[in-house]
């Protein structure tokens, strides 16, 4: 009955004992996980500056895989240091190979798609997008998923392979984007009433001369014929653009209503962009 009170009494000087010859590898592996966040910082700020005339797109996916980089060797200097083989971890990892990739199939799914999306360029960071119901302009390609900012300022995280697989709007690429309003100006005379729109879109300092704006007819019905308006702009100046033709527009037509009370505008959609 002596015995189990002494063996108590020897438990700490047990741990000590046991702890003695590991506690400087773990104290100096601990100084390696806490220094590891001022290293990735140190070489994303260093990185930053090396790669200053690197475009934008490339430029952030490098500085997210340098800070995912740093991580894993911090990580494996600290196995190596408290005594833990990275071969023998790499064995066990391999053995259960089949179960990780299973379990990890989404992870590394996104991080195909991520290369893909640096490597084939169907957008860069700066681009306004459509893609996966989501608009926006692309703020960073990381390895797992792209950040979207919306026009509320909204921040948007989306998975690289919902984007890879599905279709996706480059509003951006082509530099300039045609602006499609549709009109419906009962039975007015079409020439005159067409050339007057066109008069009317023309001066604006956004709307593009070259390609100029056109206007076509989109459909005819009884007592009232459709039109559709297209100017072209910078595709920056879309939003703009679109909303200030379509107030030109119909501040035309209302004082064409009230000039000529046989315009018809309730049988016809609303002013739109198609």
């Amino acid at each position: 009955m002596a015995t189990f009170p002494s063996q108590l009494t020897d438990l700490p000087q047990e741990i000590i004992r046991f702890l003695a010859p590991i506690l400087p590898n773990l104290l100096w592996a601990g100084v390696i996980l806490l220094l590891t966040p001022w290293v990735v910082r140190l070489a994303r700020h260093l990185s930053d500056r090396l790669l200053k005339r690197v475009e934008t797109t490339l430029q952030k996916f490098l500085l997210q895989m340098v800070g995912i980089v740093i991580w894993i060797v911090g990580g494996v200097a600290a196995l190596n240091i408290i005594g833990i083989e990275t071969t023998t971890l790499v064995a066990v990892v391999g053995a259960a190979g089949v179960a990780i990739g299973l379990a990890l199939q989404n992870s590394l799914s996104h991080i195909a798609a991520g290369i893909m999306l640096v490597s084939f360029r169907p957008f860069e960071v700066g681009d306004a997008i459509e893609g996966s119901g989501i608009s926006g302009t692309v703020d960073s390609i990381g390895l797992f998923s792209t950040t979207i900012l919306t026009g509320d300022n909204v921040r948007i995280i989306v998975p690289n392979n919902n984007l890879i697989s599905g279709v996706v709007k480059n509003q951006t690429v082509m530099g300039t984007r045609r602006v499609d309003i549709r009109v419906s100006i009962g039975d007015r005379p079409l020439q005159p009433t067409m050339q007057q729109l066109l008069a009317l879109v023309t001066p604006h300092p956004n709307v593009l001369t070259h390609p100029k704006p056109i206007c076509q007819v989109q459909a005819i019905a009884y007592h009232n014929t459709v039109i559709i308006l297209r100017p072209w702009c910078q595709a920056a100046d879309y939003d703009i653009v679109r909303s200030e033709v379509l107030l030109m527009v119909k501040e035309y037509l209302d004082r064409s209503a009230s000039a000529s009370p046989g315009l018809l505008l309730a049988d016809s959609p609303p002013l739109q962009d198609s």
